[in-house]
C-alpha cells in the first residue's frame, strides 16, 4: 500500500503541475460518472495530503478525496511542456517510477509527450485532464466528492501526520495519543487514528531503528521514547518525499554508497525474514499483526 510519502509526493505533483487550472474530468469505466461531472470544468485550487489520503479542492467548495489502498496509482502524462514523475501508487509496473528520470517509453508517458491524453487503457476511474497535461486513477479503495465540512470531518479523525507543515510541533499529540492505549505499538502504528501516514514498511523499519518491541504496549513506551519515534518517523518520510522510495538503511549497507541502494539493500528488515539481521546477523523474523505481516530482529529489538 503506498504510504504517507507517496501521498504527499502526488499533492506536491497535483500543485505544480494543475494547480489553478481548469480540468476536464471524466470516468472512463463509468463508476464515477457522477462524481465526475460534479468537477468537471472546476478549477483545481488546492492539493493536500493527510496520511494516505489526498485531497484535491476544487472551486466551488468541492473535494476529491481519494485513498489509494493497497491497489490504487495515479498515471501522469503530457506534452513537451509537463514535468512530473510518470506514476505514483501500486503496483507499479515495469517502466513506471515515481521520479521522471526513470520513465520508460510508454505512449502518454513523461519523456514520452504527446498533445492528448492516450485512450483510456485498463478500468480508469477518474481522468482529469489539463491545456498541457492528464492523470488517471486506478484501482483505488476510496473516491468520492464532498464538500469541504465532509472532508475536514475526515481529516479530524486522523492522526497527526508525520510530514504536516507543522508536524515538529505535534510530537506531544503522537505521544498522548499512543500512551494512553495498551496496545502493542506494531499496532498503534498502523492505526491512522493514532498516526496518520505510516504503513507496513515504515511501521517494521521505524520499530527496528529505534530498537523497540513490536509487543511492546504504547503505555510502555515513555514520552521520551514516544517523541523520538515521531522524530525518526518525521526523517524517515521525509526522505521518502525526497528520493521517491523508501530507504531506511544508511550507506554503509550499500554495494555503492554513492548511488541510491538496490532494493535489496534498502531496508533493514522488511521483507528479509529468514535472513540475517544487518546489525547482528540474528535471523530476522515475521509475524502477523493489525493485520499485515510485521519483520523485527528479535535480538536488536528485544
Amino acid at each position: 500500500m503506498p504510504e504517507g510519502h507517496s501521498v504527499h509526493r502526488l499533492a506536491r505533483q497535483f500543485a505544480d503541475v494543475f494547480g489553478g487550472e481548469r480540468l476536464a474530468a471524466s470516468s472512463p469505466q463509468g463508476r464515477f460518472a457522477e462524481g465526475a461531472a460534479l468537477l468537471d470544468g472546476r478549477a483545481l485550487e488546492s492539493a493536500q495530503a493527510h496520511g494516505k489520503q489526498l485531497f484535491l479542492g476544487f472551486e466551488g467548495g468541492l473535494v476529491l478525496r481519494v485513498h489509494l489502498g493497497l491497489y490504487g496509482a495515479w498515471d501522469f502524462g503530457g506534452d513537451e511542456t509537463f514535468r512530473g514523475a510518470s506514476s505514483i501508487g501500486a503496483p507499479r509496473r515495469v517502466g513506471e517510477r515515481e521520479t521522471a528520470d526513470d520513465v520508460g517509453a510508454r505512449p502518454g508517458a513523461v519523456g514520452s509527450p504527446s498533445p492528448s491524453p492516450p485512450a483510456p487503457v485498463g478500468a480508469v476511474r477518474v481522468r482529469l485532464v489539463s491545456s498541457h497535461g492528464w492523470a488517471d486513477l486506478r484501482g483505488a479503495s476510496v473516491c468520492a466528492v464532498e464538500t469541504e465540512s465532509e472532508a475536514a470531518a475526515v481529516r479530524a479523525a486522523l492522526g497527526p501526520d508525520p510530514l504536516a507543515a507543522d508536524a515538529a510541533q505535534l510530537g506531544d499529540e503522537f505521544a498522548r495519543r499512543i500512551l494512553r492505549r495498551r496496545t502493542p505499538v506494531a499496532q498503534l502504528l498502523m492505526d491512522q487514528g493514532t498516526v496518520a501516514g505510516i504503513g507496513n514498511v515504515y511501521r517494521a523499519e521505524l520499530l527496528f531503528r529505534a530498537g523497540l518491541d513490536p509487543s511492546t504496549p504504547g503505555s510502555g513506551l515513555g514520552r521520551e521514547r514516544a517523541l523520538e519515534l515521531w522524530e525518526d518517523a518525521r526523517r524517515a518520510l521525509a526522505q521518502g518525499v525526497r528520493d521517491g522510495r523508501i530507504i531506511t538503511t544508511g550507506p554503509e549497507h550499500w554495494a555503492d554508497p554513492s548511488h541510491p541502494p538496490h532494493p535489496d539493500e534498502a531496508h533493514y528488515v522488511y521483507r528479509r525474514h529468514g535472513l540475517p539481521c544487518r546489525s547482528c546477523a540474528q535471523t530476522v523474523s515475521l509475524a502477523v499483526a493489525a493485520g499485515r505481516r510485521l519483520y523485527w530482529c528479535a535480538r536488536c529489538q528485544s
